[in-house]
């Protein structure tokens, strides 16, 4: 073989190994790019709703116990110094609706764990009547039940749905410091009832900030058979409701055609962020009417009856066995969130049951619900 025809061969060589070189460079820029637009696609995804965490649940009932065997559910919660702190509505021997405690550092696993009740409601109503038939996940013979908790300072306030076992379904108020809770000396207050008597009442919780010097008060108050099942809001000047009582001056009603209806309740506390106060709530549609679905609000910072921003989906339906087996079938009922190192948790009750948490990236998850449009809110019947 002649010298210039192996020099050819050589050059037409290096030429073709530039070319398979750029090629394999040009598969691994494309395949890059893929890559980052998948990512991209599934945080996007991820901040519409919330994912479950895979070791939910993440409370279960403790069998060997007299007061929380068979249901541990319907949890509140708060964030303190990094801590995640959970008040959980638990029933047992005798459906007696008790709470009790744990908490977590990193919000997922809740190893500390309280091995008696923090909490218990003692019936106030003596008169017996008609029984009312009132569904909400055992707990027959009354007691605390969905408790929410709301830091305002140096004070932690709870409400919870006071239930007599009988004729009374009213939303209960207590309080304790924040010292004495972090040193588990459960030093409630004696609680006050702040739903007027005779009215089926739930749903209670209170604004971490008061808004023109009053306390804001959001609830579900039945005001009578040809208003919708909705959430009032109430301003007042203390929380002793001495001979006064809740009277929903403003309401946020269902909406026509939406997931939400039929009913919408409480869910968590609302979280102030820089949108404005996210409202996490309940909601039932006539698509699903046998189901309990979750979803989000933003309400105005400074007025708090103004609804800027809601989810036209639900951020969180009952689909895991969880969700579908217990006491209540199709149940995702949430009582708290809190914000934790930029990521939102949200705990609730699976079938009324267990306990369990979803999160979110709490920026994505409020500009993915700023995106779902406006409404307004209609002031309410007094």
């Amino acid at each position: 073989m002649t010298k210039k025809i192996l020099f050819a061969m050589k050059i037409n060589m290096a030429e073709i190994k530039k070319k398979k070189i750029k090629k394999i460079k040009s598969k691994k820029i494309l395949k890059k790019k893929v890559v980052k637009k998948v990512v991209k696609k599934t945080i996007k995804k991820l901040g519409k709703k919330l994912e479950r965490f895979i070791g939910n649940p993440i409370i279960h009932p403790a069998r060997g116990t007299y007061w929380e065997s068979k249901a541990t559910f319907n949890p509140t919660a708060f964030e303190h110094d990094g801590k995640v702190h959970i008040i959980y509505r638990a029933i047992g021997v005798g459906d007696i609706s008790t709470l009790g405690y744990a908490s977590s550092n990193d919000g997922l696993s809740f190893g500390d764990r309280n091995f008696k009740p923090i909490f218990v409601h003692k019936n106030i109503s003596l008169t017996k009547g008609e029984p009312v038939f009132y569904e909400s996940g055992g707990g027959w013979n009354g007691g605390a039940e969905d408790p929410r908790i709301t830091k305002i300072d140096d004070m932690l306030y709870m409400t919870y749905t006071a239930f007599d076992g009988w004729g009374s379904v009213r939303i209960g108020l207590t309080s304790i410091s924040l010292e004495d809770f972090l040193n588990k000396k459960w030093n409630w207050r004696e609680p006050v009832m702040i739903s007027p008597p005779g009215m089926p009442a739930k749903n209670g919780c209170l604004l971490p900030e008061k808004i023109n010097g009053k306390y804001v008060i959001f609830s579900r108050l039945h005001l009578g058979p040809n208003v919708p099942q909705n959430i009032t809001i109430d301003f007042v000047d203390d929380l002793s409701f001495k001979g006064k009582w809740l009277k929903g001056e403003y309401q946020i009603n269902p909406r026509e055609g939406y997931w939400d209806s039929i009913k919408v309740g409480v869910g968590a506390p609302p979280i102030k962020t820089k949108y404005g106060w996210l409202f996490i709530y309940q909601g039932v549609g006539y698509q699903d009417p046998s189901k309990y679905k979750i979803g989000a609000m933003l309400l105005d910072l400074k007025d708090p009856t103004k609804v800027l921003y809601r989810s036209k989906e639900p951020i969180l339906e009952p689909d895991m066995f969880y969700e579908n087996e217990g006491y209540k079938s199709g149940v995702v009922y949430s009582c708290g969130a809190v914000i934790k190192d930029g990521t939102l948790f949200v705990y609730y009750g699976g079938a009324d049951m267990v306990t369990c948490v979803a999160t979110a990236d709490l920026n994505l998850f409020l500009k993915e619900l700023k995106e779902t449009g406006i409404v307004k809110l209609k002031k309410g019947k007094k």
